[in-house]
């Protein structure tokens, strides 16, 4: 039965005395906390980057974890995977649900003296269902990706939906995203301490890595 509020208002003329459940009932119901980890960009949505503050890192964590494990080793091999990740939108649909919608990069590179020489990657934009695992922490369990070639942009309406625009501005602002890449090759060096101060693409001056 479909959840409007024309048929919550005949069921409570119906038997009042179901009132609370039926209420409960319809709240839940268009608020979208009923929804799976499946649908386009709007089904379900509660609040966009509803995602709380203390969790933010330890879900970003998990789609740094996924892309590396599951999308980078389709690529040409290297010594280390750098991700890199624009995040479109965030929303939790219930405690131990979240998806994100993002621009995802992986990024593989071989340690050439003082450089990162990148080796291969490339870009899988997409929505990412997230779920909390016993342990606490967040596993991807779907990942719906954007197609390609003539796929590209009817996919992408349909994965991103009211938020396609915002996408596709993010996708055309090359230095945006460049930076948000040396940012995460800036932490990854320090975090793993790597003696390396720079970056390169192939057939591309190497950059600097910037102070994180």
């Amino acid at each position: 039965m479909r959840c409007t509020f024309a048929t919550v208002h005949y069921l409570l003329l119906r038997d009042m005395k179901k009132m609370k459940s039926l209420l409960l009932v319809a709240v839940l119901c268009c608020a979208g906390w009923l929804t799976s980890c499946n649908g386009n960009a709007d089904a379900g949505k509660v609040a966009v980057d509803s995602v709380a503050a203390d969790t933010g890192d330890v879900i970003l964590a998990a789609v740094d974890r996924y892309l590396v494990d599951s999308i980078a080793v389709h690529y040409a091999e290297a010594e280390l995977c750098i991700p890199s990740v624009t995040v479109v939108a965030k929303v939790q649909n219930s405690p131990d649900s979240v998806k994100v919608w993002g621009d995802f990069w992986v990024f593989n590179y071989n340690v050439v003296g003082d450089t990162l020489k990148m080796v291969s990657g490339g870009d899988h934009p997409g929505m990412m269902c997230l779920k909390k695992a016993t342990d606490g922490t967040y596993q991807v369990a779907s990942f719906d990706r954007v197609g390609d070639g003539s796929d590209f942009t009817p996919s992408a309406k349909r994965i991103f939906g009211s938020m396609y625009e915002t996408f596709c501005t993010i996708q055309s602002r090359h230095q945006a995203r460049e930076k948000v890449r040396a940012q995460g090759i800036a932490k990854y060096v320090k975090d793993n301490k790597l003696p390396v101060k720079y970056y390169q693409d192939f057939g591309w001056p190497a950059r600097e890595i910037p102070a994180e």
